[in-house]
């Protein structure tokens, strides 16, 4: 394992022991530390400065001993966090999206940790900054930008801001010609908001004191926001809800979604008063999305048995499932992604044999072409356009080795033009490095796909070390795309590796599918195998590998803790969301019921009850020797809420065998995310490549030439 005397001595917290007790199903649990969970919680999401003082006084232990701990960093951290930064083009600018006589787009200014958004005339000029969020974030010690959406008519720009980490965001207007914002704002929004046709109010989505979108409002410009008119209310908790528009402004589109099952409803963006129409009522286990097509709506479903999604048409006038019809059929294997509608084509991005494309289909004629790639792992992403009559998309490119590519694509004429090279200011050589996919076979025969990055001159021979990064749940896939950060670890003789595990979609629907619920064990025992595989293949040594996840990629650290510490030499578990059971038993926590359809509902469920105590990593805390463990969380976080954490690592620390450290870093001004700067967040990247520089031996391992 890896090496105790890597930290100085220091007294760790432990905390108080309360036990409460629980019975649900006939079965007993007993929990020592769930004072830790602030009563008034809910308040403290909106102030901070609202928490109980006896929990404050411990989190700030933790902070202080995790700063003694990692003291002999501090020098490392800087150059880590120099190097990083040294990557990052300061006054960096996106390449501007062209929409009627104006193109928009973003960009940094030197030094700026928030993005500004600016505009020039639609075929080059001067730049007009419409929104500057360093101004906007001065004086705050946390601030973050919403969704940012400008009239059509390009009088207005409607934005939102979250200055306390928790995503309750305030809904602003600003007068374009001014520059100024109107003085209506809109408190307790989900971050965005879509314009009615005459550009005289939008349409908006409202949190109720439980952080759920609840409710759907149209707020008319210049009216008191206590009288907008609800346009919509969800009366059940375990869905989400968000509310969108089509790019020709025809359509304001309802999306209504859990896990499995979705819905939509449709208005007219001319006609704010009218009633919502029903497009498919939400039937367990059906998806689907809709995307604009003139006189089609183009339906992305899983409808009738297709697992992997395939694309059909609906009348926009009747658009009800009973008149949809089959475009694009399924194919077993060939996961469809997305669909963006544009006047003479359909564009789609799908994934077969693990890896993304692009397919372009016209329209007129069904004929399709797809656009190629030839590394052997990349990442792709759809930027689409503002403008929905034109020849012209955007796609943006990367691999782990290639800086990410903006272009503009041609539909037509198959065109394809570079517009932005991702410029790497300290340099960036990809011939320094060798970016390979692997397959690592699994106990029940599947085979695990892993994208990883090395430097040339790293010897293969079992001495490197290895940072394992993993996630494998909703079905998100963790992109094999450039990362300029980990280029600190790789120069440092890191392979660094993306296992991509079941819980995501890498391999198929069916590859999500067989990592949640009641498969939901194949997560944890892929990426265990996965550390296994680049073992015995001379990447690395177990005691020389660092484990990485978030969210619910660190539920999947706490589970391979417990499940197989002697495979890991170090544990990094961002925001990890450990507390699976007591989360799950709680319906007033804000993602509890829109979270049962992927974990199980163990209210309800005794089956779904065991099955989560089986995993849970706090539920499952025992005495073992595990290795250094870092924990990080913000206190606002609504979506793992900080004593999650801290009542793991306090658990960690009562029941551990052996002497390695657990330490716990909580940001007392941040949420989910993190630090909102871009350079504030990168000092946060620092610590956690430091910690695994620490626990592998590596901090004064000098970088490859």
């Amino acid at each position: 394992m890896s090496r105790p005397s890597a930290f100085p001595h220091a007294d760790a917290p432990h905390p108080a022991r309360h036990p409460v007790s629980d019975t649900h199903h006939g079965i007993a649990r007993t929990d020592d530390y769930a004072w830790m969970r602030a009563e008034n919680w809910q308040d403290v999401f909106r102030d901070p400065s609202l928490l109980d003082p006896g929990i404050r006084a411990h989190l700030e232990a933790e902070n202080a001993y995790q700063s003694v701990l990692m003291a002999d960093t501090a020098d490392l951290q800087k150059l880590l966090f120099s190097e990083m930064k040294g990557r990052i083009k300061e006054d960096d600018s996106s390449v501007p999206m062209k929409d009627g006589p104006y193109a928009y787009g973003s960009s940094f200014k030197l030094g700026g940790e928030q993005p500004r958004y600016f505009r020039t005339p639609r075929d080059g000029g001067r730049e007009r900054i419409l929104l500057d969020g360093d101004i906007q974030a001065e004086g705050k010690a946390y601030f973050r930008l919403g969704g940012i959406d400008h009239s059509s008519d390009h009088a207005r720009l409607l934005w939102a801001f979250d200055d306390k980490g928790s995503e309750f965001y305030t809904l602003c207007v600003r007068d374009l010609a001014s520059g100024t914002d109107r003085a209506e704002r809109i408190n307790d929004t989900g971050g965005s908001g879509v314009w009615a046709a005459d550009n005289e109010g939008f349409f908006y989505t409202r949190l109720d004191a439980n952080h759920r979108p609840s409710r759907i409002f149209f707020h008319k410009l210049g009216a008191d926001a206590q009288t907008d008119r609800l346009i919509y209310e969800e009366s059940d908790p375990g869905f989400f809800m968000n509310v969108g528009g089509t790019r020709d402004n025809r359509w304001i589109m309802i999306s209504i979604s859990d896990h499995e099952t979705s819905e939509y409803h449709l208005l007219s963006a001319s006609d704010p008063l009218a009633e919502p129409r029903l497009v498919a009522a939400r039937e367990t286990g059906l998806q689907y999305d809709l995307e604009e097509g003139g006189d089609v709506f183009f339906v992305l479903t899983n409808a009738d048995g297709a697992e992997d999604f395939k694309i059909m048409t609906a009348p926009v006038g009747d658009p009800v499932r009973a008149n949809w019809r089959e475009l694009v059929p399924h194919e077993p294997g060939r996961l469809i992604l997305s669909v963006i509608g544009f006047k003479d084509h359909m564009v789609r991005l799908e994934r077969k044999d693990g890896l993304p494309r692009i397919v372009v289909h016209d329209r007129a004629s069904g004929a399709e072409h797809t656009i190629a790639f030839d590394e052997e792992a990349y990442s792709l992403g759809l930027s689409g356009s503002y403008e929905y009559d034109t020849e012209v998309m955007r796609f943006t490119y990367s691999s782990m080795t290639t800086p990410a590519q903006v272009f503009d694509y041609n539909m037509r004429t198959r065109e394809r033009t570079l517009l932005k090279t991702q410029e790497v200011p300290s340099g960036h050589d990809p011939e320094h490095y060798v970016t390979r996919r692997l397959m690592a076979p699994a106990a029940d025969g599947q085979t695990v796909p892993v994208s990883l990055i090395h430097h040339r001159d790293t010897p293969l021979d079992g001495s490197a070390p290895c940072l394992l990064y993993g996630y494998g749940a909703y079905g998100i896939t963790i992109p094999a795309a450039f990362n300029t950060n980990c280029l600190s670890l790789a120069d440092r003789g890191f392979v660094y590796a993306i296992a991509h595990v079941r819980g995501g979609k890498d391999k198929g629907y069916g590859w999500y599918e067989d990592g949640k619920r009641a498969r939901k064990t194949n997560t944890f025992t892929d990426f265990i195998a996965v550390a296994r595989h680049l073992a015995a293949e001379n990447y690395t040594a177990h005691e020389r590998i660092v484990a990485q996840g978030g969210s619910a990629g660190g539920m999947l650290m706490g589970a391979i803790a417990n499940m197989a510490p002697e495979a890991f030499g170090g544990i990094i578990a961002e925001v990890p969301f450990v507390d699976v059971l007591t989360t799950m038993l709680d319906e007033t926590l804000p993602l509890t019921p829109p979270e049962w359809p992927e974990w199980g509902n163990p209210v309800q469920s005794e089956t779904d009850y065991r099955l989560i105590a089986s995993y849970s990593p706090y539920d499952n805390v025992a005495a073992l020797a595990y290795p250094p463990i870092l924990a990080a969380a913000g206190l606002t976080d609504p979506r793992v809420t900080y004593w999650e954490p801290a009542k793991w690592v306090a658990k960690l620390r009562e029941r551990k065998a052996g002497d390695n450290p657990v330490l716990f870093k909580i940001n007392m001004e941040s949420g989910h995310a993190g630090a909102s700067g871009r350079f504030s967040r990168l000092e946060e990247i620092a610590f956690t490549y430091a910690f695994a520089l620490k626990v592998t031996g590596r901090t004064d391992f000098k970088p490859l030439a």
